[in-house]
């Protein structure tokens, strides 16, 4: 049975609720971005009413990417303000660190693409191995995680985010 994403749109606004992952492997972090973007995220999704955080993101990594993921510790909450299709969003984002359970199911390096579906679309995404060293070099949103990266074991950071 499928179950809706914890995503409401009204007629003037929409709230998010969404969960990434925080994969880091030899210096380097996991992105994705939409083929041909410049502006890269953090792999996740939407929360699936009743999933846990951690089902989410499992649910997610497989369905984008087959891969079998170990969610760890909550990293960041953050609050998101952006445009969503011409409309106002507040998107509620936690971050948790999480590993491979088995590392030859994707690429360890470079960039791969990955087929999503979203809203009734499909669409490719990219997901690159970033260098930790060279994350001020992308556009990265939210912004203020080239920061946070560098800090993953300052316990839990709350940031709010405003487009």
């Amino acid at each position: 049975m499928n179950h809706p994403d914890l995503l409401f749109k009204t007629k003037n606004y929409v709230f998010s609720y969404r969960l990434a992952g925080v994969l880091i492997r030899n210096g380097k972090v996991l992105l994705q971005r939409t083929l041909n973007d410049p502006a890269y995220a953090f792999p996740g999704g939407h929360a699936t009413f009743p999933e846990t955080n951690a089902e989410t993101l499992v649910r997610e990594f497989k369905e984008e990417i087959s891969a079998i993921i170990e969610v760890k510790e909550l990293k960041w909450v953050g609050e998101i303000f952006f445009p969503w299709q011409g409309k106002p969003c507040q998107q509620i984002c936690l971050f948790y660190q999480i590993d491979l359970l088995d590392e030859t199911q994707v690429p360890m390096d470079g960039s791969f693409l990955a087929r999503e579906s979203f809203d009734g679309k499909t669409f490719d995404l990219e997901f690159s191995w970033i260098a930790i060293d060279d994350i001020d070099t992308i556009l990265l949103y939210p912004p203020i995680a080239k920061q946070l990266l560098h800090n993953l074991d300052g316990g839990v950071q709350h940031f709010v985010y405003r487009e």
